[in-house]
């Protein structure tokens, strides 16, 4: 996982990448992943493939870059999907961002940090 501080008020922002194309994370990880959060009350945001939206320079990536609160996105490796964003000309902020591995970590790992509370709503100082 990859955390950077989440110093910025406001909502959580949850992004979960199909992995549709690759298909580099393990499938029953993304199926877990995918029915934990559908039981949730969490609001997310399902992309196809992020690989494939930043070859296309999807401009929906910078749309996710610069929104408001802390984004969390579930895909691959953390290096990669910010690799991503700048091909696609939309660089992730160095704070406010959480990428969790989906390829390597456990489905229950990647539920809790995906669902976990931002540090202001635990009332943590930023």
């Amino acid at each position: 996982m990859s955390h950077a501080s989440a110093s910025t008020a406001g909502p959580v922002r949850i992004v979960y990448c199909r992995c549709a194309y690759a298909q580099v994370v393990p499938a029953d990880v993304k199926q877990a992943v995918l029915e934990g959060l559908a039981g949730s009350e969490a609001a997310c945001e399902m992309v196809p493939d992020l690989c494939e939206m930043a070859a296309r320079r999807d401009p929906h990536l910078a749309d996710l870059a610069r929104g408001d609160g802390l984004l969390r996105i579930a895909a691959c490796w953390p290096r990669a999907v910010r690799g991503l964003f700048h091909l696609a000309d939309a660089p992730l902020p160095a704070e406010d961002v959480e990428i969790i591995n989906m390829r390597t970590d456990a489905a229950e790992a990647v539920l809790a940090a995906l669902l976990a509370p931002a540090a202001d709503e635990r009332g943590a100082s930023a």
